[in-house]
């Protein structure tokens, strides 16, 4: 019996080798891709984007690369994580030089499908919402006080969407002089009643 399940783990652990090994680099070519194209998604046409650099500062590791034009840097692509409903809420936040959101894009997401997820869609009100949100307006969602359009019974995903390109915003401010220091958080949202808005995202 012993022997008999020893060679069965054995041969479970050579076939997920096998397939891991096989899989790999695929894998890492697909996700490359998607990263690619979240960078070009984010920035303005016609911009040299630099090599990836990652910098630490106000308590987070942040993935940054430089777009510039005639030689000036003119604006960043930041990788920004937070905590949404379902883990992990990874997105890419093209910023001008001046602290303008030029455009957003999810690297990756493990919202709710039909609820949070509805932050992938491309078009839609929640996405579009960022494109030239300025130094002029707060990014928070509107229930807490900002200028951020939630999405329908949503709160924490839309809360962390935000909070996510908020960091971005802080880091670029910070690379251009803009900001002495960057004061980012991890968290879903700066301010919320746990109880009520869990309520809220399920149902």
């Amino acid at each position: 019996m012993v022997l008999c399940l020893t060679l069965v783990c054995l041969f479970c652990a050579a076939v997920l080798g096998g397939v891991y090994a096989l899989t790999y680099e695929p894998i890492l070519r697909a996700n490359e891709n998607v990263l690619k194209a979240s960078i070009a998604e984010v920035l303005p046409e016609g911009v040299e984007i630099g090599e990836y650099e990652t910098i630490e500062t106000g308590g987070k590791n942040f993935e940054f690369y430089a777009a510039t034009k005639d030689g000036d840097e003119v604006a960043f692509a930041v990788k920004s994580t937070t905590i949404g409903f379902g883990g992990p809420l990874t997105i890419m936040v093209g910023v001008l030089s001046d602290g303008t959101v030029y455009n957003t894009s999810v690297v990756t997401c493990n919202e709710t499908p039909g609820l949070g997820a509805k932050c992938q869609e491309k078009d839609s009100h929640f996405r579009e919402q960022f494109k030239g949100f300025g130094s002029d307006k707060k990014l928070w969602v509107t229930k807490d006080g900002g200028d951020v359009d939630a999405i329908t019974a949503s709160t924490i995903t839309s809360r962390a969407y935000a909070l996510a390109v908020s960091n971005a915003v802080a880091l670029v401010n910070y690379l251009t002089g803009n900001a002495p220091s960057v004061d980012t958080y991890t968290g879903a949202s700066l301010k919320k009643d746990e109880s009520n808005v869990q309520e809220e995202e399920e149902k």
